[in-house]
Formats: C-alpha cells, structure tokens, sequence
C-alpha cells in the first residue's frame, strides 16, 4: 500500500486506468510470472493506476488464494510507481473477505462489484455497500451496473459513507449519471469520484467527458498501451482531429469485433495481449475463447490502429 491518499492520486489521470488480464499457464492455474511482466509492463508504459482482478481480470474465476497471490504481485509490480485498486464482490460477507485479503496485500483500494446474482432494493444495496466500506481502512469505488443500479439518492448516501470515493458507472445512462453528478454536487459538496466503466470506454468517453467524468477503464491499453495513451492524450489537450481518427479508424470497428461474441470484452483482450507476444493463457469457463477468424481480424485491426500513430507523425 502507497501513503497517499487513493482519491488524491487518482483526481487527475496522468493516463488510462490499466485493468490487466490474469494469466494462466497451460495446466489452467495462475502463471504469476506472466502476470508480474503484464502489470510491470502496463505500469512503465504509462498507465494511471492498476485495477487487479476486477472484471478484465476475470475476478469471477479465481479462488481466494489465488486473487490474493495476484493482488500481492500487483502491488510488487507497481512498486508504488501508481496506486493499485483491487476487486471486491459476491455477496456482504464474502465482499468484506475479498476486501479484507486485498488490504492484507497491499492494495490502495477496493472496485465493489455488483452483489451476486440478487436483485436488491435501493436500501439493501446501500447497506452492502457501507458494510464492505466498513470491513477494512481502504477507500471503495462502488461499480454501477446490472444489478446494481443506483438511484441519486443512493449515490448520495454513498458518497456520505466513510471509506467510499467514487462511482464507477458501467450502465450507460447517460440521462442517470447527469442526474447522479448533479445531485451529490449539491448535497455532498467535495471531490467524489466518477469512472467510465463501459467496455472499449474510449468509444464513450467524450460523451462521459460532457458530464466531468475523466476518469476510464481502458482494456485496449492491456494490448495496445501506446493507442491507448494517445487516445487519452489528445482528449486531455483537445486534439479532436487524432481522437476523431482513432474512433473511426480503431475504436469502433474494435466495438464491433466485441460485438461478436459474449464474453469478448475479456476474452477478446486476453487475445489481443497473446498477439502482442505475452503468453497469458485462455481464459476460464464459462468464458470461452474467440473464433480463429476474429482472432485474425483483431491482428488485422491491431496493426491498423498503430499504422495511424504512424501516419500522424
């Protein structure tokens, strides 16, 4: 765990939130060694903070000790270079384990993913929430989405709970999230935190940017690190002719390859990083692996999208 406080570093982004797959070898367990190059290589090629074993890193498939090994090598990793977020989920008791293991680690914070499976009332949620905040000293970021969805209301009384510093909105309700903002705005005056967590969240970010929200997740970087950073950097200095390029010429047909099979906003990633020549193995059921054929295009469209970095220089 670094000193400086999580929200402090994180309140202007030098550069994309790195959410780095999980690695595994060919007998399927967690190949630790490949997972320390992924994160020390996405940590010196520029990225903001390091979000381990959230959703890109398939939080879902891996055991206790296993989330607890990658947290720990995370935090070696980064070498305190960049904070580093870990994730938290399932239901109350075991989120407030998983929280209590990343703190153990060394983690500078915690992602609180949606309760398992159940769909709560906005008063169960909010309690969840309070009691994960509660189970450890590190400050939370509360991930909005599937069924987890809050009103502006219950944004509010997060915002009001100690240990909780932002909203990572994977939703997409743009409609919501001005409602949101402009609520805790008004009655929990201070610097709370918002996130684009959409998948591929360059192709949504200059809408989100509208709103105040700088802060995104960007899977692309575990691949791509220097698309990324130029994305990133010419929405901060206002280059819209190199954002423009980028979404037509990467961003969106990357989408649209997404589009093409569930579960690709994680295995089409883990792809994307074998292509680029780490080994981090498949991933786990019940995800699966792309086609051949998109796996093809992914190289063709990767290829593409830093003959543009060229051209524009």
């Amino acid at each position: 765990m670094t000193s400086a406080p999580l929200a402090a570093r994180l309140n202007v982004p030098s550069g994309p939130l790195f959410f780095p797959v999980t690695a595994y070898g060919p007998d399927g367990s967690v190949d630790l060694d490949a997972y320390r190059t992924h994160v020390r290589r996405g940590v010196e090629a520029g990225a903001a903070a390091v979000f381990a074993c959230c959703g890109t890193g398939e939080f879902h498939a891996l055991t206790p000790e296993e989330f607890e090994a990658c947290v720990r090598v995370a935090v070696e990793a980064a070498e305190g270079r960049v904070p580093v977020v870990a994730g938290a989920g399932y239901g109350t008791a075991l989120a407030m384990r998983y929280a209590r293991i990343a703190e153990a680690a060394g983690a500078d914070g915690l992602l609180a993913m949606p309760p398992y499976l159940v769909v709560a009332g906005q008063e169960g949620l909010l309690r969840h929430y309070r009691e994960v905040a509660a189970a450890t000293a590190l400050p939370v970021i509360v991930y909005q989405r599937d069924n987890a969805v809050f009103t502006p209301e219950t944004v509010v009384g997060l915002a009001r709970t100690d240990g909780v510093i932002g909203l990572k909105d994977g939703l997409g309700d743009l409609d919501l999230m001005q409602r949101i903002v402009s609520a805790v705005r008004t009655e929990v005056p201070g610097d709370f935190l918002y996130f684009n967590g959409l998948p591929t969240a360059e192709q949504t970010q200059l809408a989100y940017r509208a709103l105040g929200v700088t802060l995104y997740s960007s899977a692309v970087f575990c691949f791509a690190p220097e698309l990324a950073l130029a994305f990133h950097q010419a929405l901060r200095t206002g280059d819209d002719a190199t954002v423009d390029r980028l979404l037509d010429g990467f961003f969106r047909p990357f989408v649209e390859l997404r589009a093409q099979g569930r579960g690709y906003a994680v295995a089409l990633v883990k792809a994307g990083v074998r292509l680029r020549g780490l080994d981090v193995g498949e991933v786990r059921p019940p995800l699966h692996e792309p086609t051949e054929d998109h796996v093809k295009q992914l190289a063709e469209l990767i290829e593409r999208g830093y003959a543009l970095l060229e051209e524009a220089k």
